[in-house]
Order: C-alpha cells, then sequence, then structure tokens
C-alpha cells in the first residue's frame, strides 16, 4: 500500500523510464479527447502518470504486478497505430497508451516485460524447491523402483546447493558477497 500513495516525480525512486505517452481515456466525453498526453514514470513495481513532468501529484498509478504488456496495433487507426501498447491483467482495467515512436513503444514494453519477468523469476526458484523437498521423503520410501530414487536424488542433491543459495539470497545476503565466499 506505502508504494501507491501519491509522490512528486521526482521522488517515486528506482525510475526505469519515463517520457510523454498518449494515455486512452477511460471516459471520454463528446468534448474531450480520446487520447490525452501524459508523463509517465515506470519504477519496479509501479506505473504513475502526470498531467506533466512538473506535476506533483499524479493523476493515477497502478502497480504492474500481475499485469502484462504487448504492442496493440489495433488501439488506433491513424499513422500512430504501430505506436501503441497495452497493459492487461484479467479482472483488472486494461491501460491502452500511444508512444511518440514505434521503437518506444517496444521499449516500453520490453521494460515492463523484464521487470515483470523478475519477479516471475524469484518466485519460479522458490516454488519448484518446495514442491521437491516435499516430495523427496515419499519418493525414497514409497518407490519400489530403486534405480529411479538413486537417480532421482542424484540431480537433487546435485540441484540443491544452488537452490539454496539463491533462496538465502532473497532473504540475507546480496548474491555478490554470498558467492565469493564459496
Amino acid at each position: 500500500l506505502e508504494e501507491m500513495t501519491p509522490k512528486p516525480v521526482q521522488d517515486t525512486g528506482n525510475i526505469l523510464k519515463q517520457g510523454y505517452l498518449e494515455k486512452r481515456s477511460r471516459e471520454h466525453s463528446f468534448f474531450g479527447s480520446e487520447w490525452q498526453r501524459r508523463w509517465c514514470v515506470l519504477n519496479r513495481r509501479t506505473f504513475y502518470y502526470y498531467a506533466n513532468e512538473k506535476s506533483k501529484q499524479p493523476k493515477g498509478t497502478f502497480s504492474i504486478e500481475h499485469y502484462s504488456a504487448r504492442l496493440a496495433f489495433h488501439l488506433r487507426k491513424d499513422s500512430r497505430k504501430r505506436c501503441c501498447f497495452e497493459l492487461i491483467c484479467p479482472g483488472k482495467r486494461t491501460y491502452e497508451f500511444t508512444a511518440p515512436s514505434p521503437a518506444e513503444a517496444e521499449d516500453w514494453v520490453d521494460q515492463i516485460q523484464f521487470l515483470l519477468k523478475g519477479e516471475s523469476d524469484l518466485s519460479s526458484l522458490t516454488i519448484p524447491y518446495d514442491e521437491e523437498d516435499e516430495e523427496k521423503p515419499y519418493n525414497d520410501v514409497d518407490s519400489s523402483d530403486s534405480v529411479n530414487t538413486i537417480s532421482h536424488n542424484t540431480t537433487l542433491n546435485q540441484d540443491e546447493p544452488n537452490i539454496e543459495m539463491e533462496e538465502d539470497d532473497i532473504y540475507e545476503v546480496l548474491p555478490g558477497k554470498q558467492l565469493n565466499k564459496q
């Protein structure tokens, strides 16, 4: 929840990408423009958008966790259709943007996907380890195929030190420090 509190542009911390994008308005009126120019800021977990780069209060912010980003040429019919991308999350609002150029649109998508991949890599490191850890006692006791059990344990023993070290990294020591000791 702290991450969602409004912050001035300069204070958002860990800024990975920022720049002007056109954001499609959710409820555009007959008089209001469908696309509004916004100063957008992406940090490790949150996407902020402001009226302009000097604004103190964001017009809106949302956590990018569980979102996916992709190019979306269908959003516009004009010459800027190749500059469009969207952020999608099942059950949540879809955010639609137009970047200044196709290359910029790709860069926004790449940056967001990179962040999301980093989040899922961290969770995928610990989940398989936990599952294997729970299964191991049963495999040793119940398995009638002793050859299979032996080879299964050999591969587990080779993998365990690496996985445990990475799991420790998350909670205690920076990866560089942990690796240098060994």
